[in-house]
């Protein structure tokens, strides 16, 4: 990573930016999946998104946990990635695509809990109001008049967005081991979630009979693109913001879902979609880090400093 420069609202506009493509190319997931991977497989989908991109950082950083870093990269990689992608296909499985995508959006909700209460972080008006009006976005753009409920999806849901949520927190909190790169603590994650998921994927799906080339693409998209590179970008951002920025900066995926869908699959929008899509830009216009009596938000802890004290000042001893 090269190293920060201009003001810190610049850095802070650029850094947001930056963690922003990750939501984005986590919405194009459904397109890929749809169109270029073998069907009934969103187990194996998942599962081979995250553990050869966990392998290949592995292998790129040559550094495994120590210590305590042994439980606390598999309770990231498990609440970031493997219990957050697989309730994520069981609510996905058992509920349409707008009610699970709602269901998700109270991701941020919880995240504004627990950085109160593991970050010391306020809760603002503006805070709250974000989480708000990104759940009313969400509703509008993903909800149909024929959106269902079920118990068990909506409680797949819940539970994948805490888990996703507990992960953001506890990944700002916990930070990286000294002199341990993103990338390599990025792989640490990716590699439990993944080895978490492939006894799951091959015991409730199996592996499919043939594979082509246009699967071996979309495989390789998710891998490389969608796990590899955007879950380093995403980590990077839970580092350097605050985490509910980041949480509501998720807002972005169904935005690129609905574009991509437009765009792509020819489907129709809505004019209430539309609205739900400006209100989604409204909720992330509202969670980004404030300046506040003239002074740029602090995203970092300010580094520890040493006095040097002169020997003619030191106290005598007695």
């Amino acid at each position: 990573m090269t190293q920060d420069s201009g003001s810190p609202a610049d850095r802070t506009a650029a850094d947001s930016a930056l963690t922003a493509l990750a939501p984005l190319v986590w919405g194009s997931t459904y397109l890929v999946t749809t169109e270029f991977l073998p069907p009934d497989r969103p187990l194996l989908a998942a599962t081979v998104r995250a553990l050869p991109a966990g392998l290949i950082l592995l292998a790129i950083g040559r550094t495994l946990p120590r210590g305590s870093w042994w439980w606390r990269a598999a309770v990231l990689g498990t609440l970031n990635i493997g219990a957050f992608l697989y309730l994520l296909f069981v609510a996905a499985y058992h509920l349409p695509g707008g009610v699970a995508a709602l269901v998700m959006a109270v991701q941020p909700t919880v995240v504004l809990a627990l950085s109160a209460l593991l970050l010391k972080e306020r809760i603002t008006p503006a805070h709250a109001a974000a989480c708000a009006l990104g759940i009313v976005g969400v509703g509008l753009l993903a909800l149909t008049p024929r959106a269902g409920l079920d118990a068990v999806g909506v409680g797949a849901g819940l539970l994948g967005a805490v888990s996703m949520a507990t992960g953001v927190v506890l990944t700002k909190r916990w930070g990286r081991p000294p002199g341990v790169g993103l990338l390599t603590s990025t792989g640490w994650q990716l590699s439990f979630g993944g080895i978490l998921l492939l006894p799951v994927t091959l015991i409730g799906e199996g592996l499919p009979g043939s594979v082509d080339g246009r699967n071996v693409a979309g495989f390789a998209y998710l891998g490389l693109i969608g796990a590899l590179l955007a879950y380093a970008v995403w980590f990077r951002g839970v580092e350097r913001l605050p985490a509910l920025t980041v949480s509501v900066l998720g807002f972005a995926s169904p935005l690129t879902a609905m574009a991509l869908g437009y765009l792509v699959l020819d489907e129709t929008l809505s004019p209430v979609q539309l609205a739900g899509a400006l209100i989604v830009v409204a909720a992330v216009v509202l969670a980004r880090p404030r300046t506040t009596k003239g002074r740029e938000p602090s995203l970092r802890p300010p580094p520890p400093h040493r006095v040097r004290v002169s020997r003619a000042s030191r106290p005598a001893r007695r």
